[in-house]
Formats: structure tokens, sequence, C-alpha cells
């Protein structure tokens, strides 16, 4: 199980998390809207498993009402940047071909309150150089609601990144 807590939440986390919080929300359990997570992980552990790991915390207790097979039925990743592809997050969301994903993707750069602040705060979570690996899922229940996860990762440093949007 790969290390995604923080004992001393804030102590030690780095001002691009304490943005993109800002723009999109502190870390939850509210299952609608939108939350970033904030973690370190080791290099072994693997980025998919740490988000899959988030997007369950992040429904609470809706995981179990639903059951997995609901919450997983649309979880896949749609995309995964490439060792020395540009970082621009805001056009690799964009680009994104999945039909599902794509519908959410805009709800994060172009409708959330702030709009530039946000997309702003994303380049500083995702645009870094320091970004050794970014990952994008789609998510949801399997009905009504529907959204995606942003992962990316700094393996220098271990901290990893995650935005998860989901809504209906």
């Amino acid at each position: 199980m790969p290390n995604t807590t923080n004992p001393n939440p804030g102590a030690d986390k780095p001002a691009y998390v304490t943005q993109l919080e800002s723009a999109y929300g502190a870390p939850s359990q509210a299952a609608f809207g939108s939350a970033v997570f904030f973690g370190r992980l080791q290099v072994p552990d693997d980025l998919a498993a740490a988000a899959l790991a988030k997007y369950r915390h992040f429904t609470g207790d809706l995981w179990e009402r639903y059951g997995e097979k609901a919450w997983m039925g649309p979880w896949k990743e749609v995309y995964a940047r490439k060792t020395g592809a540009q970082h621009d997050v805001a056009a690799e969301l964009r680009g994104i071909t999945d039909p599902d994903a794509r519908i959410s993707a805009p709800m994060i750069l172009d409708v959330v309150q702030g709009a530039d602040r946000a997309c702003e705060a994303l380049a500083a979570a995702y645009d870094d150089p320091a970004v050794t690996e970014l990952r994008v899922f789609n998510l949801g229940d399997g009905g009504a609601m529907s959204g995606i996860l942003v992962a990316g990762r700094r393996s220098e440093t271990g901290e990893a990144v995650f935005l998860v949007f989901l809504l209906d």
C-alpha cells in the first residue's frame, strides 16, 4: 500500500498544493465536487494504485452503499504523459479523447469559479519540470455521477498530488 498519509498536514505541504486546494478544495469525503489530496510515495509505489485509494476515500460511505462494482465500472486511465512530452496540463486535459472524461475536463478548466486562478494552480502542480509522471483517470458511479482524477508525481521528492472531480 502506498504511503500517502501526511501525519502533520500543512506542516510540509508545498505551496503548489495549497494553491491547488484553494482552487479546488481541501481533502474530503464529500463524493461530490472536487478535492485535492497530497502525499508522499516511495519510488516503487504505483501512482495508479495511490490514485484509486484517493478516489475510494473521496467517495466515503457511498463507496459501500453503491458497491465497488458501480464505482469501478467507469474507472480507467484515459491519459498518461509520455516521457519527454511538453508539460501543459490544460492542453493535455483538453486533448483527452475518451468521451466520458472529455466532458469533465472543461469543468475543472473553464467552469470552475476563478478559472484563471484554478488553471494557474493546475500548472503549478502538474507542469513543473520536477513532475515525472502524470496520469488522468475517468471515474463515476456507473450512473449519474462522472468525473476525472488527475494524479501527478515528483519522483525525486516523492510528492504526489491528486485532484478528484466528481459531479452528476
